[in-house]
């Protein structure tokens, strides 16, 4: 950028000096004329122009050159370390209870344990992100007000922040009526059916879904990797095979 600008500077310079000489020599040849000067007075003061405008130009065109190679010997800015953004390291996961993820029946029961609770009990949320491996992922999916469906990816963190206030408030318990699962290797996936209710006590739970669950064994523990999950409604009832024990 800095050498281009220095070009268009001496290009305009240049044509400055040029426009100069050419008024200068019109007036001689006016100022000639009008005074009835002598052929070798005009032919005298062509000349000194003509000596005149070379060594100009040369000291422009030298002027010019210095410029630029000083700009070239500028260093470059270094930016700070303060510039740099920084990227927050995240949370350590608390240490699980054994029990809870030594088996795959172990961590989604502690799941729904951990949620579950009566008005004004607080949830031990340390106990819900030491089930979940880093990065997990919890997405519910429901209908859209505008229609259709959607879902809402969150980390364990969001999912505490968006729920923690109406699980402590209204009180809520979930658990496992049914389940099916696959396995291979290390990885499992499990579609567990639940029933959610305010009490305990209530006789009739006010939803129903399915909790898709992935779960992954890192060779001494079970981790899960995402829950997605969907409630029952009219237009979508749960299938008899995922209400089998």
């Amino acid at each position: 950028m800095s050498t281009m600008q220095s070009d268009v500077e001496l290009y305009t310079i240049s044509n400055d000096v040029l426009h100069t000489l050419l008024e200068l020599l019109t007036a001689c040849f006016n100022r000639s004329l009008q005074r009835e000067n002598s052929f070798e007075e005009v032919r005298m003061k062509l000349r000194s122009i003509a000596i005149t405008c070379p060594t100009v130009l040369f000291m422009i065109f030298c002027a010019a050159s210095l410029v630029r190679a000083q700009e070239k010997e500028k260093p470059m800015p270094t930016p700070s370390s303060a510039s740099k953004p920084l990227t927050a390291a995240p949370p350590a996961i608390p240490a699980a209870n054994a029990a809870d993820v030594a088996s795959v029946d172990s961590i989604i029961g502690a799941v729904y344990d951990v949620i579950s609770g009566p008005a004004g009990k607080k949830r031990d949320w340390d106990r819900m992100r030491s089930l979940f491996l880093p990065g997990a992922r919890l997405i519910p999916t429901g209908p859209r007000q505008g229609g259709g469906y959607g879902s809402r990816v969150l980390t364990v963190d969001e999912y505490i922040e968006r729920g923690s206030a109406f699980l402590e408030k209204e009180g809520f318990f979930e658990k496992e009526v049914a389940r099916v699962s696959e396995q291979f290797g290390q990885i499992v996936h499990a579609f567990s059916t639940y029933e959610s209710r305010h009490t305990a006590e209530d006789a009739k739970a006010f939803q129903r879904g399915i909790n898709s669950m992935q779960l992954m064994n890192d060779g001494k523990r079970w981790w899960i990797v995402t829950i997605f999950w969907q409630g029952e409604d009219e237009k979508t009832p749960l299938p008899e095979k995922y209400l089998k024990q």
